[in-house]
Parts: C-alpha cells; sequence; structure tokens
C-alpha cells in the first residue's frame, strides 16, 4: 500500500502546526519462517513483522510499509521508505510526529529528551498527546482484524494480510462504522535515536514559536 497524504489530512492538534500525521512501529506477529529465522526475531524474543504506520486525526492509515522482519529497528525503516525521501524532497508541506524511536529531523519532530521546564515541557506534553492519535489507530486495526495477534503463514503472506487489513480498516473508518473494543498495548520503551541538526533546531523554532506561554 503506498497511499500519499492530501492536503486535507494536514491538520493542527494541541498546538502542533502543520501536521501531516504521526508515524510509529508495530509487531504483527508470525510463525517462525523456513528462511532467514533470525532476522524475523524481535527485541521481545519473538518472530513478527515490523511495520510502520503514518495516520491522520481521522485514524485514517495514510501510507503503510508491511515488509520489514522484526529485528530491523523503527528508525532504518522510516529512513529506507518511499513516502520519508518524498517527505524529505518537500512534496508535502508539514510534519510527522514521532516518538524517540526516531530521529529529530526537519520534517520529523520527536520530543526532546531530557525537556527542560516551561516551553519544552509543554512541547513533550502536547507531542505526547498528539501521537497517541497513531497508537489508537494501531490499536483499532488490530481490534478489528483479531488474526493480526498471530499470522500463521510466510512472511510474504503475512505482508499481504497486513496491508489488506488495513485497507479494510481504513474503508471502515471512512463509512463510520462502529469501533470495535479498543485495547492499546504497552509498548517497551524505544530504542533512542540520534537527533539531527536540522530536526533539532527546527524542533526549537516550534517549540519556541507555539509553545512559549
Amino acid at each position: 500500500m503506498k497511499e500519499e497524504f492530501h492536503r486535507t489530512a494536514v491538520h493542527c492538534i494541541l498546538g502542533f502546526p502543520n501536521v501531516i500525521g504521526c508515524v510509529d512501529g508495530t509487531h504483527i506477529p508470525i510463525r517462525a519462517p523456513s528462511e532467514n529465522e533470525g532476522d524475523y526475531v524481535n527485541r521481545k524474543s519473538i518472530h513478527s513483522i515490523n511495520v510502520q504506520v503514518i495516520c491522520d486525526a481521522a485514524h485514517i492509515i495514510t501510507n503503510v510499509e508491511a515488509t520489514w522482519p522484526g529485528s530491523v529497528r523503527d528508525s532504518q525503516i522510516y529512513r529506507e521508505s518511499p513516502v520519508s525521501h518524498r517527505i524529505e524532497r518537500g512534496h508535502f508541506d508539514g510534519y510527522l510526529l514521532g516518538d524517540r524511536g526516531y530521529p529529530c529531523r526537519s520534517t520529523l519532530l520527536t520530543p526532546y529528551p531530557d525537556p527542560e521546564p516551561g516551553p519544552q515541557q509543554h512541547f513533550n506534553v502536547a507531542h505526547c498527546r498528539t501521537r497517541a492519535q497513531v497508537e489508537m489507530t494501531i490499536g483499532l486495526l488490530k481490534a478489528r482484524f483479531q488474526c493480526l495477534r498471530h499470522l500463521r503463514v510466510t512472511p510474504e503472506r503475512a505482508c499481504d494480510i497486513i496491508v489488506a487489513c488495513v485497507v479494510l480498516h481504513n474503508i471502515a473508518t471512512i463509512r463510520g462504522e462502529q469501533h470495535p473494543a479498543l485495547q492499546i498495548e504497552a509498548d517497551e520503551d524505544p530504542i533512542p535515536a540520534a537527533d539531527m541538526q536540522d530536526g533539532s533546531a527546527v524542533r526549537g523554532v516550534v517549540c519556541h514559536n507555539h509553545f512559549t506561554v
């Protein structure tokens, strides 16, 4: 699935300007594959596909990468994804929000690792509450499709099923179908990625302009 962002996806939540979406990774367990088995073992020692999800404020999944084995970090998946290249080249006017598992870049804002009292703390609180959109979206996806709790198929087949579930989730969301009982999983603390200097500068400007009381 290679859906791209639309102008209508640009939104402002809790003070953040021009947020085009929130990004996160989620692991979909699979049975141990016969080839390259070790590549699929994640940090919890479970075989999985690490799926990158980008969503908007309406819980529509605007982009999904479902081809990476569980041992690959979120930051690498984002760095090598086509959507990141398009965002970096300025095809979209706005920011993604991600957790500390991603590097802070000029187009991908992450929280301050050690926020100072005042604007930086306000930035982090608003960032966390806004980024909760993607955690809720992933929770809705998994609640709608119980098969995603464990796919007993090959990695290639698992990727196809994951993308199909995302498409059906979007259709259900657009049609206003009733939400299933939501269960948000508690993720491990992400391994912090190194900040990019230009990203830190942009984060500082956003913090100063929008979170200074």
